[in-house]
């Protein structure tokens, strides 16, 4: 049994890729606040719980191997049929500032081997992303 629920490790998720570069950005905190709040993976989570479960993988990643710890515990959270949800969210997150660096890539890379997400699917998620977040 997971110690986090699927809404946590979702969450996790986009905490731990904003915060791979070493600078959450007003941006990336914006797009988690407006995910949790209009995603349908999120429809029965209450809002009050973002802050202490990004505090809660925060404290966790600052542990050595917690980058490990933290990646254990979705995997074990996320049901099968949520794990693209999951890497889109992190695609979405690492596309917030309009600029994805090699810190950035490399999460990407370590959460599609950590979830199994197919690389074709990876790249189309990927896409997809560029494609909203181009800018005119």
């Amino acid at each position: 049994m997971s110690t986090i629920s699927p809404e946590h490790a979702l969450i996790y998720i986009m905490v731990t890729m904003s915060a791979v570069d070493r600078a959450m950005s007003d941006n990336e905190l914006r797009d988690i606040g407006t995910t949790v709040k209009t995603l349908p993976a999120f429809r029965d989570f209450h809002e009050e719980k973002l802050i202490p479960a990004a505090r809660e993988c925060a404290s966790i990643l600052q542990e050595d191997g917690g980058l490990d710890a933290v990646f254990g515990l979705v995997k074990d959270a996320l049901p099968v049929r949520l794990r693209e949800t999951g890497y889109a969210l992190a695609v979405e997150i690492a596309a917030a500032d309009e600029f994805v660096g090699a810190e950035e890539l490399r999460l990407l890379q370590l959460l599609r081997d950590t979830l199994e997400i197919d690389k074709l699917l990876a790249a189309a998620i990927e896409r997809g992303a560029r494609a909203r977040h181009m800018p005119l």
